[in-house]
């Protein structure tokens, strides 16, 4: 059988309030070729397939309109499960009209699939937290988890599973508790998987999650999944990579864009996984293009970032940039650099000498309130705020009176 896994699309996301989803829909497209190119049989989502619990339409309708393509009427299966992102109910509200086409879609860990036709496939088995597919004569059995909060988990052990899990305290155990139970359903002829999203030890964030642990205690290790499993696939860590210990079965896809300036050193990419029962698998990776990079322009001065920004016009990225000053960086200035380069998402001055005035507290009560922001704002940012900014302050100051015309 040969699986594709990704996962991590959020789509709808934006990067400081400038729209991301030309991308995604240019990356949707580029996907739906490498799925054909590659003769997938089944292809993995493993959560996080929007930014938030309530996605714009738009991102709705590229999800819809990408997995009727990869359907292909019905010859492709692709199973799905939902992230710490994602709304559960919302995210299968479509699974009934889906079937058709072959798509599995999984919300929560107590979600049962019903048996039947999926599209030219089937659902041969189910039951809670576990699906055997049939596809074109190859059987597998999946184990799907998909994001566990505290809550979901609690519902699961103890409505579910025997009175001995009730005992087990540590969130790591629970998670290995409902992969050993699960587990019971492997068999040896069929290929046995996993599916989840979740944030296990060792793995390196990428710089966009959303932090799902609190204080370590969302957080698993290697050996929590199943020792038969040939493959688990797993979402929420954007930076595509092993988990440690696992012999290189357990892997992380990644997020297929740029989300944040951190991930900006590291490739972006899926996996290809092919296997066969009682047989390790063999996964190859295939990296996705970068459709507006992120970039961090390093200055020398203000003159050498405007200067930077004239050359670089035309160019399509989102820009960071961070400037060598001995002052703070005016007004005009900036009017200047986002007047040349778009997509300037911010400025940032890298104080050097000693020219920097502090500012007095103790002057507070003999200025005006719009001074005394000014100089705060640049004391804690070490850049003068821009006018809009100041004029939006101003009219909540004065109860909403005035309308601020750049909003």
């Amino acid at each position: 059988m040969r699986i594709l896994h990704t996962s991590d699309w959020h789509l709808g996301k934006n990067l400081e309030g400038y729209s991301r989803m030309d991308e995604q829909e240019a990356f949707l497209k580029d996907f739906i070729g490498i799925v054909e190119e590659n003769h997938i049989d089944l292809i993995i989502v493993a959560g996080d397939i929007y930014d938030s619990y309530n996605p714009p339409a738009r991102a709705e309708k590229m999800f819809y309109d990408t997995l009727k393509k990869l359907s292909s009427g019905g010859k492709r299966m692709t199973l799905i499960i939902a992230g710490n992102h994602d709304n559960p109910d919302r995210l299968v509200a479509a699974g009934p009209l889906a079937k058709e086409h072959g798509i599995i879609m999984i919300g929560t860990p107590k979600t049962i699939v019903s048996p039947g036709k999926y599209g030219d496939h089937t659902v041969v088995d189910s039951g809670n937290g576990y699906v055997e597919i049939e596809i074109n004569g190859e059987r597998a059995v999946i184990l799907t988890l998909p994001y566990p909060s505290e809550k979901r988990l609690n519902e699961v052990l103890y409505d579910e599973m025997d009175t001995e899990i009730k005992k087990v305290q540590s969130y790591n155990d629970r998670i290995k508790s409902i992969f050993d139970n699960l587990s019971k359903n492997y068999r040896d002829d069929t290929i046995n998987l996993v599916v989840s999203h979740l944030f296990t030890i060792g793995s390196q964030e990428g710089g966009s999650e959303r932090n799902v642990q609190l204080g370590g205690s969302f957080i698993v290790d290697g050996s929590c999944f199943p020792e038969k499993a040939q493959y688990v696939a797993l979402g929420h860590i954007h930076k595509p990579q092993i988990v440690p210990g696992t012999n290189g079965i357990v892997r992380y896809s990644g997020s297929p864009l740029q989300y944040n300036k951190k991930e900006i050193n590291f490739k972006k990419k899926c996996f290809i996984v092919d296997v066969k029962p009682c047989e390790q698998c063999s996964v190859e990776e295939i990296e996705f293009k970068i459709y507006k990079p992120i970039e961090i322009w390093k200055c020398k001065s203000v003159e050498d970032a405007i200067k930077k920004c004239k050359i670089n016009k035309d160019r399509n990225c989102f820009v960071y940039i961070e400037i060598m000053t001995d002052t703070y960086i005016g007004e005009e200035a900036i009017k200047l650099m986002k007047t040349n380069k778009k997509d300037i998402i911010e400025i940032v001055p890298k104080i050097v000498g000693e020219n920097v005035d502090n500012v007095d507290i103790g002057s507070f009560s003999e200025k005006p309130f719009e001074e005394i922001f000014k100089e705060f704002y640049f004391k804690e940012r070490k850049v003068e705020p821009q006018q809009e900014v100041v004029d939006t302050l101003l009219s909540i100051m004065n109860g909403g009176e005035e309308e601020n015309e750049t909003n």
